[in-house]
């Protein structure tokens, strides 16, 4: 038993997650991003994430409104585990992980798409944001006049974005815009690094009103264009892993969990509160 522990901790070490301690039984390890992991902390202040009913507030934004959305089905399809968080630089390692077992689900809700390629591996949830729901900003430097001039599609000529085609989406959304050029770069940070130096004009981001569509991140900052979206036409689900010893209990769960928030109207109402899903009109789409 010594010897699987060092084992564990060795690969939690080796991944660049931080922290290796004992787990009790009813506990969980789940692995998040680190920027994620601070805005849920600040944003829940001290509160139970199964007692918010409210989604607006400081540092809230579409990743937060997810883990609390799946912990909250969780717990009312009558999955009473906890979890603790392991913390890092996580971002395409966490699809690894979940295919490997050692994660259980993924907080970040993923394009069906995506997920649809690891369909042997996992369980899929029903969609908690439909398929033509989901409204991206156009994030960049806020010095950057030639993205803050944007329109109309036709605007989109000569200028460069940045994305990964592991997200199928978002790149093939892209890729229809008549854009110069589209930069692959795998890592979430890579991608505002270089958006925040002007190597790339501008990348596509969820809307986050309550920082007034600002994203800031240590030196990086970047802003919306006001009063316009790209559509990304696809649907987000949560995926369980299917080789963790409680996936099938988990998705069991969160599957009944998500059906009675679904019913109650509360999933729409929290990515609204969140700003996450605009009031229609607010925003011209772009490429609808």
């Amino acid at each position: 038993m010594v010897y699987k522990t060092i084992l564990i901790c060795a690969f939690y070490l080796f991944s660049g997650l931080i922290s290796c301690h004992a787990v009790g039984k009813n506990q969980i390890k789940m692995f998040l991003r680190d920027d994620v992991y601070e805005d849920y902390i600040t944003f829940l202040a001290g509160r139970d994430p199964l007692e918010i009913t409210s989604f607006s507030g400081h540092k809230i934004r579409r990743d937060v409104v997810d883990m609390i959305i799946a912990q909250q089905a969780l717990k009312l399809g009558g999955f009473n585990k906890t979890f603790k968080y392991k913390v890092g630089k996580i971002n395409f390692r966490n699809t690894k992980l979940l295919e490997q077992g050692t994660l259980l689900l993924s907080f970040d809700t993923y394009w069906l798409s995506d997920a649809h390629q690891l369909h042997e591996k996992i369980y899929i949830t029903a969609a908690v944001i439909k398929k033509g729901q989901y409204l991206a900003g156009i994030f960049a430097h806020p010095s950057n006049e030639k993205v803050f001039s944007i329109k109309s599609l036709e605007d989109f000529k000569g200028l460069t974005s940045v994305s990964t085609p592991r997200w199928r989406t978002d790149w093939t959304t892209l890729m229809d815009l008549p854009l110069k050029e589209v930069f692959q770069e795998h890592e979430w940070l890579g991608q505002t690094r270089m958006v925040n130096l002007k190597w790339a004009d501008f990348m596509l981001m969820p809307f986050m009103p309550a920082r007034g569509n600002v994203y800031k991140l240590a030196s990086i900052e970047l802003k919306a264009v006001p009063g316009i979206a790209i559509m990304l036409d696809d649907s987000r689900h949560f995926v369980i892993s299917k080789k963790h010893p409680d996936g099938l209990a988990a998705y069991q769960a969160i599957q009944i969990g998500l059906d009675k928030l679904r019913a109650k109207g509360l999933i729409m109402q929290a990515y609204r509160e969140a700003g996450f899903i605009p009031d229609k009109g607010s925003v011209k789409v772009l490429n609808q």
